[in-house]
């Protein structure tokens, strides 16, 4: 099976941040939303897409809280959005879609990782539910603005991809929970979600992207005991492909390349990392550098969406 997962050599790197992928990038006039854009990754993420001109429209599940994270960024709104409450996303949607404008970038940045065994909705896994589910829901929601946008979608995944496929005999882990497995699942459903959504989004301008950002300390392992994070840190520490630690302004740096780059133009579908386009990883390959097949197959990709219209009922493509 042939590949677009090839470094195309785009002259930035391991740490490279937002400032040096949006240089010379002028966003005005032009709308983004971004999940989770109060905090971490997308905290920074917020701040560089306004700062280059853009108006951004954080997501979040605690409004107030979000809020006061933003304030005094110039050109950022805030509305409450909770990924796990299906409810939650229509009525966030139709109060956006009201409005009457377009969606140049959508980020879909919110996530939860690890986190002990949850059940969300009618008995939905939290990290599939969150990462995943919640945002095909919102993307499919939000259709009709993106299209009038000609948007490009940003979906972040992780390189947290390779520890698991889609478990297609039991998405939520009914029958015993791993939560690494959970959120490598979740990650990878990220990854194809993008996949299908530019194969049906290209003709009307539309064009999605999944991204690693990198190995970066934020409150997205707070599930996690001293013990898990001392042990993940050595396997990042040690790992034969992995690139190492970045600050947040670098972990940020993909997804905002992916949104805005120049270079991405007449492309999508892809997996990116390190600001660039992922290559291949080797099939033994666990929480280091490239993309597993898993998460690059159309077929796999197609069959995910099939399943998650019939988890949320939402389906803008659908006959």
């Amino acid at each position: 099976m042939t590949t677009q997962q090839h470094r195309i050599d785009t002259g930035f790197g391991v740490g490279s941040t937002t400032s040096d992928v949006l240089r010379g990038i002028d966003l005005s006039g032009r709308l983004a939303i971004v999940t989770g854009g109060s905090s971490g990754l997308g905290l920074e993420t917020t701040r560089a897409l306004a700062a280059a001109g853009a108006v951004v429209v954080v997501a979040a599940r605690r409004r107030a809280a979000a809020q006061e994270a933003v304030r005094g960024i110039d050109g950022v709104e805030v509305d409450e959005l909770e990924l796990t409450d299906l409810e939650s996303v229509r009525a966030f949607a139709e109060r956006f879609l009201s409005s009457g404008r377009g969606i140049d970038m959508l980020i879909n940045n919110a996530g939860i990782m690890a986190c002990p065994e949850t059940r969300v909705g009618p008995g939905w896994e939290a990290q599939f539910a969150t990462n995943h589910l919640g945002h095909f829901a919102l993307v499919n929601r939000l259709w009709p603005a993106m299209a009038r946008g000609g948007a490009r979608v940003v979906s972040v995944s992780s390189n947290g991809h390779q520890l698991s496929e889609i478990r297609w005999d039991d998405v939520h882990f009914r029958h015993g929970y791993d939560k690494w497995q959970a959120y490598g699942q979740a990650k990878t459903a990220n990854a194809l979600f993008a996949l299908h959504l530019d194969s049906l989004g290209r003709d009307a301008g539309v064009r999605a992207f999944s991204v690693h950002p990198g190995a970066i300390s934020t409150r997205l392992g707070r599930h996690m005991s001293a013990e898990e994070l001392a042990e993940l840190t050595a396997m990042i520490d040690t790992g034969p492909t992995n690139s190492g630690w970045k600050t947040p302004e670098q972990g940020a740096a993909t997804q905002v390349w992916a949104a805005t780059s120049p270079l991405l133009a007449g492309r999508g579908g892809v997996y990116c990392e390190d600001c660039d386009i992922a290559e291949p990883a080797a099939r033994d390959t666990r929480l280091g550098s490239g993309v597993q097949v898993w998460a690059t197959d159309p077929q796999r990709a197609a069959r995910l969406w099939r399943l998650s219209a019939e988890l949320t009922g939402v389906d803008a493509f659908g006959g």
